[in-house]
C-alpha cells in the first residue's frame, strides 16, 4: 500500500473513533413516513429527542428511540468512564433512506392486474458531542496566527 493510501486509511480510522454511529436496515414502512418522524428529532439534544419518540404516536417512533439508544450505548462502548450528560450528546445526522421494494400484483377489473410496492428503508442515525466540538474550536483558535502577529 503507498503512503498516500495509507494516510487516508488512518485518517479514516482516527475519524471512526469519535463516530458513534446505528443503523437499522429493510425497516418495513414506506420511508416518507419514517421521514416525518426523523424531521421531529433531527438536531436535538438525545434526551429531548427520546422524549419526543416515547411520546409520539407515529408508526416509525418506536423503531427510532430503539435506534437511538442503540446509538447511544455505542457511544458509551467507545467512551467509558465519561457520563453522557458532561458529553451534551446531539443528533449530528439523521437520514432515512429508500430500501428494497417489494413488487405484488392486485387483481383488478377485465383480466388487468395493478402493481403494489411495498417500500421499506433505511435509518441511520449519527451523534456528536457538542463538548468535543468546543473543545476542537478552542484548540483550532489557539493554533491560529491573527494578523497582529505579522
Amino acid at each position: 500500500m503507498g503512503s498516500r493510501k495509507h494516510n487516508s486509511a488512518e485518517a479514516r480510522k482516527e475519524a471512526k473513533k469519535t463516530m458513534y454511529v446505528a443503523k437499522l436496515v429493510d425497516n418495513p414502512t414506506s420511508p416518507r413516513k419514517t421521514r416525518l418522524t426523523a424531521d421531529l428529532i433531527r438536531g436535538l439534544d438525545v434526551e429531548k429527542a427520546l422524549n419526543i419518540l416515547q411520546f409520539s404516536h407515529r408508526e416509525a417512533a418506536p423503531k427510532m428511540h430503539k435506534l437511538l439508544r442503540s446509538a447511544i450505548a455505542n457511544w458509551q462502548q467507545k467512551n467509558e468512564g465519561t457520563r453522557m450528560e458532561d458529553a451534551q450528546l446531539y443528533i449530528k445526522e439523521l437520514f432515512v433512506d429508500g430500501g428494497r421494494m417489494l413488487k405484488r400484483l392486485r387483481p383488478a377489473p377485465q383480466g388487468r392486474g395493478y402493481r403494489i410496492r411495498k417500500r421499506s428503508n433505511h435509518i441511520t442515525v449519527v451523534l456528536g458531542s457538542r463538548a468535543e466540538q468546543l473543545k476542537a474550536a478552542s484548540e483550532v483558535k489557539e493554533v491560529e496566527p491573527t494578523e497582529s502577529d505579522n
